[in-house]
């Protein structure tokens, strides 16, 4: 059984794709431009890309020959490793060592050098610079205000590296002056820092030498006691356990009495908030507990220490008394003496001494401009500005050769014209 269709020939193909047409294949290059197309244009106006090039490149020169020249001296600083003078004091109280490092330790600060560094940066030190080099005339500024802010702008103090150490830098157009800079700047702190460490032991001194006085003057009167008690009652040595209560019990009063001290130094610079304040008035609270066991009291008014019955002899209680009133003022003035003799070290130092590792010295070459740096990144912007520009020219070109291009750039050019109008 023979079909009325015609067979297909060899040279058809069932289902053929669409032929594709040249105007399909325009429509694709317009869609798709390639690496090598962008080469071959910018090859084509290279001269408009190495002009711009050599434009910026000219004037990344001339601008980098104009700039004022700039140096950079730098002091590196050595701060204060130990421990406050207070804190020194504090560690004097032997028993109370604990305390005494809360007194010495840290206010809180996460880098220690960022005390020294704020002293750097105060307005007193900043002032003392301008005046004792005549910034003022240097920068032309009319007020002390502006010319400290100039100064800071070319003065910088870092005390954050992991080394430990202060770096100050320097800026000036004179590498000499710079380095005068950086070095005054050190003097200038220093100067700073002994008015106010001598200011301190000062204030610290005249304190526990009245407080000394005070306790020299109060164990005088019990020896005094103490003597005219063993005249008059024959007693000269107590029984060993009530001597030992008695000892005991003088010691903690005398613990009692320099907490008290320490808390009214730490009054002068601490607030009431303050914990290192607040946990020396708890353990205060804490001694006083203790001495009422024993039955004492932290008065000088001589109330009797906890002493089994029969123990001492009746004859022998006056005696007791004066000889525990001597014990504790023995103590409180120790105790008194040796912070006395600290605070009188103190007064006689130069304050927080700062030791300089590197002293600033004329630099050799200029910080600033970097001529070559310039001129490298002029050169490279305008390398990419040159190729965009060539770019965008062959753009132009090829939108104006399109007609339908061509007329929508008469009516962009139509939309400008009417918004200046």
């Amino acid at each position: 059984m023979t079909s009325n269709s015609p067979l297909p020939t060899v040279n058809e193909r069932v289902d053929a794709p669409p032929a594709v047409t040249s105007a399909d294949r325009g429509a694709a290059d317009d869609e798709e431009i390639s690496l090598l197309d962008l080469l071959i244009v910018l090859a084509e106006r290279k001269r408009t890309v190495l002009r711009v090039t050599g434009v910026f490149a000219v004037l990344a020169v001339i601008l980098s020959m104009i700039l004022p020249v700039r140096y950079t001296a730098t002091v590196t600083l050595l701060p204060p490793q130990e421990s406050s003078s207070m804190g020194a004091a504090m560690a004097s109280l032997g028993n109370l060592g604990g305390v005494a490092a809360l007194a010495g330790g840290s206010l809180g600060l996460k880098n220690p050098n960022d005390r020294y560094v704020a002293m750097l940066q105060s307005r007193t030190v900043e002032d003392a610079m301008v005046q004792r080099y005549g910034l003022m005339q240097e920068y032309h500024a009319h007020y002390l205000s502006d010319a400290r802010k100039v100064f800071q702008g070319h003065t910088t103090v870092d005390g954050t590296g992991k080394d430990g150490l202060i770096h100050i830098t320097v800026e000036d157009h004179n590498a000499q002056k710079a380095a005068e800079l950086a070095n005054g700047y050190v003097e200038e702190y220093r100067d700073l820092s002994q008015h106010l460490a001598i200011t301190e032991a000062s204030q610290r001194r005249l304190f526990f030498q009245r407080e000394l006085e005070q306790a020299k003057n109060n164990l005088a009167n019990a020896e005094v006691a103490l003597e005219q008690t063993e005249q008059k009652t024959g007693v000269i040595q107590p029984d060993s356990q009530a001597r030992a209560l008695i000892e005991s019990a003088a010691t903690l009063r005398a613990q009692i009495t320099a907490r008290e001290v320490q808390i009214e130094g730490m009054q002068t610079y601490a607030t009431g908030q303050n914990s290192e304040l607040i946990q020396a008035q708890q353990e205060l609270a804490g001694l006083r507990a203790q001495l009422a066991k024993l039955g004492g009291s932290e008065d000088n008014s001589g109330s009797e220490v906890l002493i089994p019955k029969g123990l001492v002899p009746q004859a022998g209680m006056e005696y007791v008394r004066r000889l525990r009133d001597v014990k504790y003022y023995e103590t409180i003035f120790d105790i008194l003496a040796r912070q006395f003799e600290l605070a009188k070290l103190d007064e006689a130092k130069e304050g927080a001494v700062i030791q300089v590792v590197d002293p600033a010295i004329p630099p050799d070459r200029k910080s600033f401009p970097k001529r070559s740096l310039i001129v490298l990144g002029a050169t490279v912007a305008g390398f990419f500005i040159g190729a965009f520009l060539a770019l965008f020219q062959a753009a132009l070109q090829r939108l104006k050769a399109d007609p339908e291009g061509t007329q929508k750039l008469s009516i962009l050019r139509r939309a400008f014209s009417a918004k200046r109008l």
